[in-house]
């Protein structure tokens, strides 16, 4: 790829205050490539923005296949990066460094977006910054405003659920995490068994609106437990059982266990969070701002940040999280996380590794794995 800078424009991060970076995401099924400045007074300016969603590739599966996944990256993340250098009205030469997601995530698509970072790198003489995708989230409230440290964040999203005190960036401890499924699997594998179509987290949400969520009496599991984990494999079975047993359902079936379903990942998530919320006041008992953050595709739903708000206003916390088109996976958040590690002089060597997983709370994660450990490392 060849990219020509603008030549009437000055080169170079000293043209102007703060750091430009370039950002890439690819650890699912979302290309996306971003332009970010960070100010030198630690606010962010969103310079290009650009997603190619893999809906159309996916959707006669009902979920993410790896492979074509990564296939799909390959095909667009190039032209991806030109339109948002484009946008950006850049060149590389305009550039202080590119951020590329390097883990968790489909190893194969992980792949696409680092060894493209590592081959700007090298071409255009810039550093490289590794980054963990779901610091990426952590630190996405930060696009639009103040969200000092510390604050306590809950990430819910397709993969990942879990609660951790951010008191600074390179400082995540956990809280809690769950010990089987993800919140948005729940969502995703319950519109899956009642054909709602993908992705599956929107289409529950919409049939939810029409629905009566009282109608069917589903678990909340761990809610009486003292910890602030989770666990939602009962939930998506017990929805699966109270699926199979109607006689032919119809459309309103459909809505009626999806706002069911529904009401009760907001109220393990508004539970857990609440015991999180207690932790967090004992570790930061002089705090006088009390933060909680909300991070994920899952932050998008409307009534799991309605039951969260609730939580918010029992214990005294303030909600924040980040516009929805970046709750979802993008590159902008990427490029944010990079610039404030290059912000600190931290990069990455160019044989920074893809990886599968990638725990934020490293040493939790390998002394007290939420859901065990294989090869590749800690699962969660």
């Amino acid at each position: 790829m060849a990219f020509a800078a603008d030549p009437s424009k000055p080169q170079g991060a000293s043209a102007s205050s703060g750091l430009v970076v370039l950002g890439l995401e690819t650890s699912c099924d979302e290309t996306a490539a971003a332009v970010l400045r960070l100010r030198e007074d630690g606010s962010a300016e969103v310079l290009a923005d650009c997603v190619y969603s893999q809906i159309e590739e996916h959707t006669p599966f009902g979920g993410v296949v790896p492979e074509i996944a990564a296939r799909a990256h390959v095909d667009a993340l190039d032209a991806l990066i030109r339109r948002a250098l484009d946008e950006a009205q850049m060149g590389f030469a305009d550039l202080d460094a590119v951020a590329a997601t390097s883990g968790p995530g489909l190893v194969g698509g992980v792949m696409v977006g680092l060894m493209t970072a590592k081959a700007i790198s090298l071409a255009a003489d810039i550093p490289l910054i590794a980054v963990n995708h779901l610091e990426g989230h952590a630190l996405s409230p930060r696009l639009t405003g103040a969200c000092p440290f510390p604050y306590l964040l809950l990430l819910i999203s397709g993969g990942h659920t879990q609660l951790l005190a951010v008191d600074d960036l390179t400082e995540m401890t956990r809280l809690g995490s769950t010990i089987d499924d993800a919140a948005g699997e729940a969502f995703d594998k319950t519109a899956k068994i009642m054909q709602l179509g993908y992705p599956g987290g929107p289409a529950m949400e919409q049939a939810a609106l029409s629905g009566d969520a009282t109608r069917f009496d589903l678990p909340r599991p761990l809610t009486r437990s003292p910890n602030a984990d989770f666990s939602f494999a009962g939930l998506k079975t017990a929805a699966r059982r109270a699926w199979d047993a109607l006689d032919n359902p119809d459309e309103q079936d459909r809505n009626d266990l999806a706002a069911s379903v529904q009401a009760a990942i907001a109220d393990c998530l508004a539970d857990r969070s609440r015991n999180a919320m207690a932790m967090f006041i004992e570790r930061h008992p002089d705090e006088a701002e009390r933060r909680f953050v909300v991070a994920g595709g899952v932050a998008a739903n409307k009534a799991v940040k309605s039951a969260l708000e609730t939580a918010c206003a029992d214990f005294g916390f303030t909600l924040s999280a980040p516009p929805a088109k970046w709750c979802t996976d993008n590159a902008v958040m990427i490029a944010l996380a990079g610039a404030e590690r290059l912000k600190r002089g931290e990069i990455s060597d160019l044989d920074a590794p893809a990886r599968p997983r990638w725990p934020l709370d490293q040493r939790a994660a390998a002394d007290d794995p939420a859901s065990g450990a294989g090869r590749k490392g800690p699962k969660a």
